[in-house]
């Protein structure tokens, strides 16, 4: 599929989503909401018997914490390697999709990328027995609950809420697409040292991009110079992805490459809602391996 079916299913989405009020837009599987317009109860039935190799490449995060990019980083150290432009023959989202996905799945070359926002516990077995390498991608919660209001109130087609405060209740809550952050977080956290997980935090892509691109290439395999791994961080800077974004997202393009900063959640955040997230970030993070890594007093 170039990227038109990559188009495709999003707009596919998008138009889904012009019919579904907000309170139809979940269905629950497994504890867990999902989006009615991406994911279905029989594709996660399927999705148990998916069968992984052990070069699939797998890159888990929470929603907008930076997933488009950093799958736009590993297919560009792909095409350095193999000199073929990666082939998105599926919508990347592992879970996304009809039920049929995985079949089709079994004839693409290797490496297959595999993007994912599920909990480390709801990926299927086979990536584990077959030991693929899984890249854990983390962003600070608050710019990640603001990332996440603005894409549901600024894309059109997608239902909005009536206001921040209504979204941010219910980001606290855990009622919104692929559930709590915190409960993602906490069921990565065990896992971060896994001999086949590697954590990278959006923030220190951010500061130093192509520090971030060697230390990806590295823990991939991907033997590349110097010189290279440069290019492909000057092509992968959030300012380069937001001007291609219509040409390789389509018309949601725009509204995954808004803004990208750091810091973005000040304009949003009242006092008492800042205390709020501070208190669960304690309460669920404190003192775990990934709450160190989170870097949370700098960046929150």
């Amino acid at each position: 599929m170039a990227k038109s079916k990559f188009i495709e299913y999003i707009d596919d989405a998008l138009e889904k989503s012009k019919e579904t009020a907000l309170s139809h837009l979940f269905f629950t599987y497994q504890g867990v909401p999902y989006p009615v317009t991406m994911c279905t109860s029989e594709t996660f039935q399927a999705l148990d018997t998916f069968e992984a190799r052990s070069d699939d490449i797998v890159l888990a995060s929470y929603p907008k914490c930076g997933s488009n990019w950093i799958l736009h980083i590993v297919s560009e150290l792909i095409f350095a390697i193999s000199k073929k432009k990666y082939e998105y023959s599926e919508f990347p989202v592992l879970e996304c999709g009809d039920a049929e996905k995985y079949q089709r799945m079994k004839q693409f070359p290797s490496p297959r990328i595999l993007t994912t926002h599920l909990h480390y516990d709801k990926l299927p077995a086979s990536i584990f027995k077959n030991k693929a390498k899984i890249l854990v991608l983390f962003r600070n919660p608050k710019d990640t609950a603001a990332s996440f209001f603005y894409f549901h109130n600024n894309v059109p087609d997608i239902p909005s809420y009536a206001s921040w405060d209504e979204f941010f209740r219910q980001f606290m809550k855990g009622q919104v697409s692929w559930g709590s952050y915190f409960d993602f977080a906490i069921s990565w956290n065990k896992h971060l040292d896994d001999e086949n997980v590697k954590f990278i935090l959006y923030e220190d892509l951010k500061e130093d991009l192509g520090a971030g691109v060697q230390q990806i290439a590295d823990f991939f395999g991907f033997s590349l110079t110097g010189e290279k791994i440069q290019t492909i961080s000057a092509q992968s800077t959030f300012q380069t992805m937001q001007e291609k974004s219509q040409e390789t997202h389509g018309t949601v393009g725009p509204f995954l490459f808004r803004k990208g900063e750091v810091g973005d959640w000040k304009n949003l955040f009242s006092e008492s809602q800042n205390q709020e997230m501070d208190e669960k970030f304690k309460e669920c993070l404190a003192g775990t391996s990934l709450g160190e890594k989170l870097k949370y007093k700098s960046y929150c």
